[in-house]
């Protein structure tokens, strides 16, 4: 499991041994193996005792241990991998070398990488100024058709700038203002249970494979809440806490061979004061596609939740967490290599190249979010698959776009999609 590292400044002055995140939500480079020497595909050269004196580097890398990436001019996500070679902070004062280094790091899941300095007598910690990676997913939304002409809410935005599950990073619930959070009560008090995203401002679409209990689960022992950082914590600024007052699973809904088929379910929120949703930068709606509509394979998108770090782990993320995952085409995943005939017309699955970002257990229901033109589109909901992060074994979602006049007809709503163009798969 990821180990949540705590840095004290006290004690980082005396001795500053960079902890680094292991394998788990945060994937693990070369250079976070024990006993690596050089780094990113350097060469060690040793003394004639046997004694390593310094490593060879190979081109675009620097440090001691070849730790420096020097072509990374901007940081993914909160920057907790990035490698790269800014050695000044934010006010431009440079980088104090405590350690084997004096660039600019995270290694304490901060806001960003930073790095210590000195001002004046003192040595102080100040943030670096790295531009971001990704780019922003609200950028260029300009069609007025997202608008739902119900409440007036516009679909498929969000605040800030993309950050970087299994194979992910920390996020903010600003980037993912859509994601909800499914609790049900359990003998012992209130229990997480899977995630949604929120499609208007009364309505969760969800998986329906999160109601064990089918059309007989109690919505009266349901909750949602809307603009949730941390599992375990409660931001009453940017939460939003509900009911459910209905539920609606997928009539077709079948688990008989394993492989959660018309995984979909809706859910319909009120405030204790009968309210819905109010707009906010932590709460926002997501577009969904139009009727059968694909993306092509290779595109890039973003799965969030707060499922588990790792296959195996015995509890949940603490916090939200997002990866970037790429989709596959169809012909690919129902090959015999991968799925074979358990993927579906109604499923699509995406996985990253090097199988190290994947949703998980707990991801269950989340956004699987693609931007097309500009807009946040949610593409699938995370259903199943076989363990997490496994080769030849990626995520498969609910293919939202095929039940699009399903959604319609339960929710007796009209605006919700975004009018796309993008060629089909």
């Amino acid at each position: 499991m990821s180990v949540f590292c705590s840095l004290s400044l006290t004690l980082a002055l005396a001795a500053l041994t960079v902890c680094r995140a292991q394998r788990g939500l945060f994937p693990s480079a070369s250079q976070d193996k024990p006993g690596v020497l050089c780094l990113n595909g350097g060469t060690s050269l040793s003394s004639l005792s046997g004694r390593h004196l310094l490593c060879l580097c190979p081109d675009g890398f620097s440090g001691s241990s070849c730790e420096t990436d020097e072509s990374m001019s901007c940081s993914d996500g909160i920057g907790l991998h990035y490698r790269g070679p800014v050695s000044k902070s934010k006010s431009g004062r440079e980088c104090v070398e405590l350690g084997q280094h004096k660039h600019c790091r995270n290694p304490d899941f901060s806001r960003r990488p930073w790095c210590f300095v000195q001002k004046e007598s003192r040595i102080i910690r100040e943030d670096c100024d790295i531009p971001r990676c990704t780019e922003d997913l609200s950028s260029g939304i300009t069609d007025d058709s997202l608008t739902d002409a119900q409440s007036g809410w516009r679909c498929g935005q969000r605040e800030g700038r993309s950050m970087k599950v299994v194979g992910g990073a920390l996020s903010a619930v600003e980037l993912h203002p859509w994601m909800a959070a499914v609790f049900s009560m359990r003998t012992r008090g209130r229990a997480f249970t899977c995630g949604g995203s929120l499609i208007s401002p009364c309505w969760i679409l969800t998986a329906a494979h999160c109601f064990p209990d089918g059309a007989q689960t109690d919505v009266h022992k349901l909750s949602v809440v809307l603009g949730k950082n941390a599992i375990n914590e409660t931001d009453i600024e940017k939460e939003q806490e509900f009911n459910v007052s209905e539920l609606f699973i997928h009539e077709h809904f079948d688990n008989t061979d394993g492989n959660f088929k018309n995984d979909i379910a809706l859910l319909k929120i009120r405030s204790p004061e009968g309210r819905c949703a109010k707009e906010s930068r932590s709460v926002k709606t997501v577009c969904i596609p139009e009727p059968h509509h694909s993306i092509r394979s290779g595109t890039s998108c973003q799965v969030t939740g707060y499922g588990k770090e790792q296959e195996g782990a015995w509890y949940y993320s603490r916090y939200l967490r997002e990866a970037t995952v790429k989709l596959l085409s169809q012909d690919l995943c129902s090959s015999k290599s991968y799925y074979g005939n358990m993927i579906t017309e109604n499923m699509l699955c995406a996985g990253s190249p090097d199988w190290s970002a994947d949703a998980c257990k707990g991801d269950s229901g989340g956004p699987l979010v693609c931007r097309v033109r500009g807009r946040a589109i949610l593409l699938g909901v995370v259903s199943w698959g076989e363990g997490c992060s496994r080769k030849f074994r990626p995520g498969v979602y609910t293919k939202v776009s095929n039940y699009h006049h399903w959604i319609m007809e339960k929710t007796s709503l009209s605006s919700l999609t975004a009018h796309l163009t993008t060629p089909d798969t």
